[in-house]
């Protein structure tokens, strides 16, 4: 796809949100199913199911999922797609081009070994791998814009509000 097909399949859409912005809205829903016998969940993925558990270092046996590493898969993927999207629009060439996710959590917050450790990721970095003919001074334009529009850095960046809640389904 280069540049003139990509604002061709987005035009349409620009129009659409501009005309009705909350159709600009976009749901997005996602149920993990607890397993009855481990400490598990399933979760139904576009690719298939995933079954997520505890990781290695807070007491599981490291063959399933971590949430964190889905949470940093999602920053990569979207970043991965924003980068090529925005690259395409500016009309730079990408060839063996990577987008590495990394960060780190300390294990003693959600062990509660110590309340002064937070829980949750901390230091989340991207890294951008690029091989193009672009000079510098794009390729740090292409950087600043994918930061910009990905879904999943700027969530990060600027976090929802969050809530969450109960609700008995006695069946």
């Amino acid at each position: 796809m280069d540049a003139q097909e990509l604002r061709a399949y987005q035009q349409p859409l620009k129009e659409h949100y501009k005309d009705e912005p909350e159709s600009a809205r976009v749901p997005v829903s996602v149920e993990a199913q607890l397993a009855n016998e481990d400490i598990a969940c399933k979760l139904q993925t576009w690719s298939g199911e995933v079954v997520a558990g505890l990781h290695a270092a807070a007491g599981g046996d490291g063959s399933r999922a971590c949430s964190a590493d889905m949470l940093l898969q999602a920053l990569a993927a979207c970043a991965g797609v924003t980068l090529k999207s925005v690259a395409t629009a500016m009309g730079i060439e990408l060839r063996e081009s990577r987008v590495i996710a990394e960060g780190h959590w300390d294990a003693r917050g959600t062990l509660a070994l110590d309340p002064e450790v937070p829980v949750g990721l901390r230091d989340v970095h991207l890294r951008f791998e690029l091989e193009s003919d672009a000079d510098d001074a794009k390729l740090g334009k292409l950087i600043e814009l994918t930061e910009r529009y990905c879904v999943i850095y700027q969530t990060l960046a600027s976090p929802p509000h969050q809530s969450a809640r109960f609700v008995r389904s006695d069946t």
